[in-house]
């Protein structure tokens, strides 16, 4: 490996961390000061404590930047890298849209409609990627499964907080 090429492989793996981390912060930015909503919200028995969600999604981010960097750096063909980076972008907007509904605008309702679509795509970039990088996909494994249960969740919490179903403006 050239020192060029060592250079492009680690300008791609900080951008590709960069976009992820900054995800997460913006997510985090709609999160952070709804925390006392949330706390007073009728949450299922098996909601994690709070102190759980911060380590979760920061692995989380980090590993769907590692996949990114898989994404980008794949040599096959540049139409299924395309369609993998067309979901990829997408299901970002998805968590970070997820976020602004559910904690920045407390609309657990319209969070849920939100985050089913998230799990939707995400499903969708796991298949296109296991199509030209088998490690991609499977660094959005637990991913996907963390969205299965904060889609739960979410459900769980929406039945037990019937008010929410409402966008506040």
């Amino acid at each position: 490996m050239t020192a060029k090429s060592a250079g492009k492989r680690l300008t791609v793996l900080i951008f590709s961390l960069a976009v992820c981390i900054i995800a997460g912060y913006i997510a985090a930015y709609y999160t952070a000061p709804s925390l006392p909503w949330f706390a007073k919200l009728v949450k299922p028995d098996l909601t994690p404590p709070d102190w759980v969600f911060q380590p979760v999604w920061t692995v989380l981010y980090i590993m769907m930047g590692l996949s990114l960097y898989r994404v980008l750096m794949a040599s096959d063909s540049k139409r299924e890298r395309f369609l993998g980076i067309a979901f990829f972008v997408f299901q970002l907007i998805l968590n970070m849209t997820w976020s602004y509904l559910f904690f920045g605008l407390h609309s657990i309702f319209f969070g849920f409609v939100c985050i089913i679509a998230l799990w939707a795509i995400l499903l969708c970039t796991v298949i296109q990627l296991l199509r030209f990088s088998v490690s991609a996909a499977a660094l959005l494994l637990p991913y996907l499964f963390w969205v299965t249960f904060v889609a739960f969740l979410n459900y769980l919490i929406m039945t037990l907080n019937p008010i929410s179903f409402d966008l506040p403006i």
